[in-house]
């Protein structure tokens, strides 16, 4: 039985990420400030540790016989727009510390295979109508906020442990994700589910609130489609930082509108002032398609499954 860590599995995706492994067979221990907080984790050990101190990096790689096989590395301090520009400094600190102390203790405490969730804040910010740019084109580098200036610093340490103490690295560079038993309130929620909550709460013809003018464009990828693409990533054998995310571009004016229609509602937009980021981030992922990868759930039909997951939240906050 393959041992794994799933550092930030009080998470989203290392929530979900952890059910993935157990389905496949894994023995599963997961690390995180926090424990997730819609669902009870399924990892076989979970342990609340704080991955910005080195000794807790250590306690979290630490098992009876041996070591992990696999060391799956999502732990970080994000959030939507709104946090990665008004929390520079947290960000840039807590995660650097996280990805500086897990990194070295992995090597040093004889991990085999590590996985390191990057993202696609990595790009430079782009106009909708440019050509998807490679994973290649990452450089010469010019990433729209200090959360990818982190990522990109973290994917070269990541890389640097690979070439010189033995690890397997693999670096998926991730697209917006979302799915059911995300944050969908509190300032760190994504786009996609502070929609599907601001729709959610509003009356049947009433209006709800937009940062900016709604032309940002956007591509979002289910949970389950992500999941699917870290574990093949993981056991393949490219060494090179991967995009994992669906082809599939719409404004945040489109959003609304398919969360509306999934709702049930009329409602209006009013936009007003608030960040939103680059204008567009277009990347191409035929590097993961070639290792058998596919999205296979459109906006549509992952909004279809997540929106009565929020809706039912916002009722049962309401009580």
């Amino acid at each position: 039985m393959r041992k794994a860590l799933v550092c930030g599995a009080g998470g989203f995706i290392g929530s979900h990420l952890v059910k993935r492994l157990k389905q496949d067979g894994y023995w599963v221990r997961g690390a995180d400030l926090k424990r997730p907080e819609f669902a009870e984790t399924a990892a076989d050990e979970f342990r609340l540790l704080d991955l910005r101190q080195e000794e807790k990096c250590v306690a979290a790689l630490t098992v009876p016989d041996g070591s992990f096989d696999e060391v799956y590395q999502l732990a970080a301090d994000m959030g939507g727009m709104g946090f990665i520009e008004s929390s520079e400094c947290e960000i840039m600190h807590n995660s650097a510390l996280i990805n500086i102390h897990m990194i070295h203790s992995a090597a040093r405490m004889g991990v085999n295979r590590y996985f390191f969730s990057s993202s696609a804040c990595v790009y430079r910010d782009m106009r909708p109508d440019e050509p998807e740019l490679s994973e290649e084109e990452a450089y010469p580098a010019h990433p729209h906020n200090e959360y990818g200036w982190e990522k990109l610093y973290a994917e070269r340490m990541a890389q640097a442990y690979g070439r010189n103490q033995g690890l397997v690295v693999r670096i998926a560079r991730f697209q917006n994700s979302f799915g059911p038993e995300g944050t969908w309130r509190g300032g760190r929620e994504k786009a996609p589910a502070a929609i599907c909550r601001k729709l959610a709460e509003a009356r049947d013809g009433g209006t709800i609130e937009v940062w900016g003018d709604g032309s940002a464009m956007r591509a979002f990828t289910y949970i389950d489609d992500m999941v699917d693409g870290i574990c093949l990533l993981m056991d393949s054998n490219c060494g090179e930082p991967l995009n994992i995310g669906r082809r599939e571009y719409v404004s945040v004016n489109d959003l609304v509108r398919i969360v509306t229609e999934v709702a049930g509602k009329t409602i209006k937009i009013k936009h007003v002032e608030g960040p939103v980021g680059v204008r567009a981030r277009n990347f191409r992922v035929d590097k993961i398609e070639t290792l058998g990868w596919k999205s296979k759930v459109s906006l549509e039909e992952g909004i279809r499954r997540t929106y009565p997951w929020i809706l039912e939240q916002v009722q049962k906050a309401r009580i």
